[in-house]
C-alpha cells in the first residue's frame, strides 16, 4: 500500500527520545525551550511557544489577540474543523468567507466584502488558513487588515516552510500557529506552536497555556494546560533540521506528478504563481466530470492511498448547519465534491511514483 502520508522518523529521533527518557525530565523542560528557540530562529520571529497540538495553538492565539466573547472572526469554511471550533471556544463567532477555486484558499476580495458589510465593527480578526502547503495571498490580506483595523492570525498548520514573496508562513500576521500532527511536514506525534514578534502577546500566551500561571502557584488569569513535553520537543528538534530536505523532496514528487498527470483533461492539478513557495503538505487535484468518487474507489482497489480533504465544508457540518443554514459558499461546496489528495510525502520511491503514473493511465482507459 502506498500511504497518503507517512511520518519520516529516523534513528536520530529515536535516539533523541531515548536520551530524554534517560534524563528523567520528560514533562516540559529544557528540550521544549530548545525547540521553541530553534523554531523561532527558523522562521525569523522573536517568540515561539510550544503547545500540545495545533488546536491549542489557535485557541491560545485567539486569546493572545484579545478576541472577546461576541467578537467575530473571518475564516474559511474549507479547512479542518478545529479552526472554526477554536473561534467558538474563545466565545467568538466564525464569519465564513468562500475560497478561491484555483488555490482552495480564502478569497481576499470576499474578506473585504465581509468587512464592508460589518457596519457595527464586530469583526476583530481575520484567520486565514494556508491550505495544503500553499500560502494565502498575504499581501492583499494584510492590506485589508490594516484598512479595517483588524488583527491577522495565520493558521499555518499545513504550511511549515511555505513562503509568499520569500517570507515564511506564520510570520505575516500578528500571530501564527502550527500543528505537529503525525501527517504534517514535520511531526512530534501531536504538538503545535504559536509564533509572534510581540513580546507582550507571547507572555500572555505562555501564561494561558500554563493554567494562567505567572510564576509557580501564582495564577493571574484563567488558563489551560496546553503544554507539550520534552519527549515531543526532542523529536521536533530533529525533525526541524530535516524540514527543508523534506519539503524539497515533496516539491520534487509534486513536480513529477504534475508532469505525468497533466495529460488528463479530467484533472485540474495544483497551481500557484512565482510569488509562492508551495511545500505540498497535500498534492490536491480537482477531479472533473463527476469522476472523483470512482477514482477514489479505484485507487483504493490498487492500493494507492488517497483522501478527500474535506468532504463536508464546515458550515455544512451538523455542529454548524443550523447556525449557517441560510448561507451558501459555492466554491467550498464544489471543491468538497471534486477534490482528491494523492501521495506526495518524502518517503515515496521512484517505483511508487511510477506505480501511481501507471494506475492513472489504466484508470483513464476505463472511463
Amino acid at each position: 500500500m502506498i500511504q497518503i502520508s507517512k511520518p519520516q522518523i529516523g534513528e536520530e529521533e529515536i535516539q533523541a527520545v531515548s536520551d530524554v527518557l534517560k534524563s528523567g525530565i520528560i514533562a516540559s523542560g529544557p528540550k521544549v525551550k530548545e525547540f521553541e528557540k530553534n523554531f523561532a530562529d527558523y522562521l525569523g520571529v522573536k517568540n515561539a511557544i510550544a503547545v500540545a497540538n495545533g488546536t491549542c495553538a489557535i485557541h491560545a492565539a485567539l486569546f493572545g489577540a484579545e478576541i472577546q466573547k461576541g467578537d467575530k472572526v473571518i475564516t474559511t469554511p474549507f479547512t479542518f474543523i478545529a479552526t472554526a471550533n477554536s473561534i467558538l471556544h474563545i466565545g467568538a463567532v466564525p464569519i465564513f468567507v468562500d475560497i478561491e477555486p484555483e488555490t482552495f484558499n480564502i478569497s481576499p476580495d470576499l474578506i473585504e466584502e465581509a468587512l464592508k458589510q460589518d457596519k457595527n465593527k464586530e469583526i476583530k480578526a481575520i484567520l486565514p488558513v494556508h491550505l495544503f502547503g500553499l500560502c494565502c495571498d498575504m499581501e492583499k490580506i494584510l492590506n485589508i487588515a490594516e484598512k479595517y483595523n483588524v488583527k491577522v492570525i495565520e493558521d499555518s498548520a499545513q504550511a511549515h516552510g511555505a513562503k509568499f514573496k520569500n517570507k515564511m508562513a506564520g510570520t505575516f500576521g500578528d500571530i501564527g500557529t502550527f500543528s505537529m500532527y503525525a501527517t504534517k511536514n514535520i511531526t512530534t506525534g501531536e504538538g503545535g506552536m504559536v509564533t509572534t514578534d510581540n513580546d507582550k502577546v507571547a507572555d500572555n500566551i505562555r501564561k494561558f497555556i500554563n493554567h494562567g500561571s505567572e510564576k509557580t502557584y501564582y495564577h493571574t488569569i484563567l488558563g489551560y494546560n496546553y503544554r507539550t513535553t520534552d519527549i515531543e520537543a526532542a523529536i521536533g528538534i530533529v525533525q526541524l533540521k530535516k524540514l527543508d530536505s523534506f519539503n524539497k523532496k515533496r516539491r520534487e514528487n509534486a513536480e513529477h506528478l504534475i508532469k505525468t498527470l497533466s495529460k488528463y483533461d479530467w484533472l485540474v492539478l495544483p497551481q500557484c504563481g512565482d510569488k509562492y513557495y508551495h511545500i505540498y503538505h497535500q498534492f490536491t487535484v480537482r477531479v472533473k466530470n463527476g469522476l472523483r468518487d470512482e477514482l477514489l474507489k479505484y485507487l483504493t482497489e490498487v492500493k494507492i492511498g488517497s483522501k478527500v480533504f474535506y468532504p463536508i465544508p464546515i458550515h455544512k457540518q451538523p455542529l454548524y448547519e443550523n447556525l449557517y443554514s441560510d448561507l451558501s459558499f459555492p466554491e467550498a461546496e464544489r471543491a468538497s465534491k471534486e477534490i482528491l489528495s494523492l501521495p506526495v510525502h518524502p518517503g515515496l520511491t521512484e517505483d511508487d511514483l511510477k506505480y501511481i503514473e501507471e494506475a492513472f493511465y489504466k484508470f483513464s482507459g476505463r472511463i
